[in-house]
Parts: structure tokens; sequence; C-alpha cells
């Protein structure tokens, strides 16, 4: 595999963050990392005619360069081996980002930033890129536990059969264990959780129900630990509220994967609501994986 990782930095200290992040997983797949900074424009549109504004007339070009240097410095001290480019790309930084991540093995972003960063709600981009992106994207979260297994959410949809794929290689490429989470509780069978629904879902078996949980848990398993049969795995059926189940369980983990959209996602939205739960409040960095929808 040669697709490189990508990461999007912009100054800040997450950005930095997210290019040791980025450097770390390139290491560990053997790729090249791609440090890339999205040189936006803010300034009124340019009469007809006009000279394009260079960076460098406004005192920019030092700045960023310097900036893309010490992303660079940072990644080589966790993955000094890895082959590493700079990059300045003219546009917004959604915009830049979403092309940026037709090609790549991963990209990866912090969880705020400066500049364009500056103006979007935590998880604006990361959601954003987790629904329009071409790519697996990761997000720097939290303080992760570097013992800690990799964290699979298990929805059992057909989207999510790449998160599985990803975090089964994701923890030997680690090195971990994988901790397969699945979450169900009596409103499983009609795909929604929460208080005010005016539906009544009424299980008239709960133990029927409970089997046929753990029956998806142990197929969606079995299915990712065929291609990985090194990995550890530690299975992990509960009954509780989805979002804040999964939020706990990343407390003790260095990672956690999920699908961009799951059995417990709404037909009307682009990226389910567990996933953006986690963006928001996950305790250690979250995987996004997109599949075939």
């Amino acid at each position: 595999m040669t697709d490189p990782v990508i990461v999007g930095v912009d100054g800040s200290v997450a950005g930095f963050d997210a290019a040791v992040l980025a450097a770390r997983e390139a290491g560990l797949r053997g790729v090249p990392l791609r440090i890339v900074h999205a040189l936006g424009d803010a300034s009124p549109p340019l009469p007809s005619g006009a000279a394009p504004r260079l960076p460098a007339d406004h005192g920019l070009d030092p700045m960023v360069q310097g900036a893309l240097a010490r992303a660079e410095e940072r990644a080589h001290t966790v993955a000094p081996g890895i082959e590493i480019t700079r990059s300045v790309v003219a546009g917004e930084v959604l915009e830049v980002l979403d092309i940026e991540s037709r090609s790549p093995a991963l990209a990866v972003v912090g969880s705020r930033g400066l500049s364009a960063f500056a103006g979007l709600l935590l998880g604006s981009t990361a959601v954003h890129l987790a629904v329009h992106g071409h790519c697996p994207l990761m997000v720097v979260r939290g303080r992760p536990d570097p013992a800690g297994p990799v964290l699979l959410a298990v929805d059992g949809s057909r989207a999510g059969e790449a998160a599985v794929e990803f975090a089964f290689a994701e923890a030997a490429w680690r090195k971990a264990p994988l901790l397969a989470v699945h979450v169900w509780n009596t409103w499983s069978e009609r795909a929604y959780e929460g208080p005010g629904d005016p539906l009544t879902a009424v299980v008239v078996d709960t133990k029927r129900l409970r089997e046929a949980e753990q029956h998806l848990l142990d197929k969606t398993v079995a299915a990712g630990q065929e291609g990985f049969p090194q990995v550890a795995v530690e299975r992990r059926l509960v009954r509780s509220r989805i979002r804040p189940a999964l939020i706990e369980a990343t407390r003790s983990a260095q990672l956690v994967v999920v699908g961009a959209r799951g059995r417990d996602g709404f037909a009307g939205l682009l990226l389910g609501s567990v996933s953006q739960t986690l963006l928001h409040h996950a305790h250690c960095p979250v995987t996004v994986v997109r599949g075939k929808e």
C-alpha cells in the first residue's frame, strides 16, 4: 500500500497534535505523510483584471512555511523513518481537505484550530469530511490510553462493514487487542433510541432479542477476524443507551472506530447520530469510516 496519510495543519496546537498522530499512523502503515495547509482567502473578490493577491504580500508565507516546518519536525520525532511532503493549497479548508481526501489511506484533523478553522464549531470540519470525504477520517480527541484496546462500535449495518475491517487492521498495526462493543436496548428492533418518541416499541421476548443481538456481534467479529487471526478480540454485549455507553467505553481505549451511519441512524441524516456524538464527546481519537451505502 502506497497511498499516503494526509493531515490538515494550521499552526494551532491541535494541528500539531494531528501531525503527530498522522505521523504515527503513516509509520504503522509504512506509507508517506502529506502535510497540508489550506490557504483560504477571506478578503473581498478582486475586480475584473486585477492582479492576484500573493500570500507573501501580507507576510503569510513565512508564517505558513514555519507552521508546516514545525509540524514536520514534530512528525519526525515520532516516526523518523517516514517520507514527508508539505503542501500549501489555495482554497477554503473544507474544499481543500475534501479534494485531498480522494486518494489517501487516511485523513487526520485536529479538534480545534486557527484561521479558517476558527469559525467552525468543534466537529464541523470533521462532520463535513466524514460525510463528503473519500477516505477514513481520524479526529484527534481526548487522552487515549496507549495500553488500551482499539474500540470497535459494532452496529451490524452493511455500511459498518468497512469500519470492522479498518478496526481489525488498525489493531494489527498497533499490536493491540480489539474490543468489539455492541450496545442494544429494547428500542433495537426498530433502530431508534431516545425520549419523547410518540411511537411505542413493545418487545415481547427480551431474551430472544438479546440472543439476536449476541448473534449479530458474533457474526461481525467472525467476519473481521477471518482476515486478522492474530488480533486478540474481546466481545462485549451491553444493554444500555447507545451513545452514553460508547462514550464511557472510550475512556480506556486508544482509538475508537465507528461507521459513518449504522442501524441507529435516521434515514434523513448523512452522518449517524452515534458518529457525531463520538466526534464531540469521545475520550480518545475517533475514526469514522464510510462504507458503500
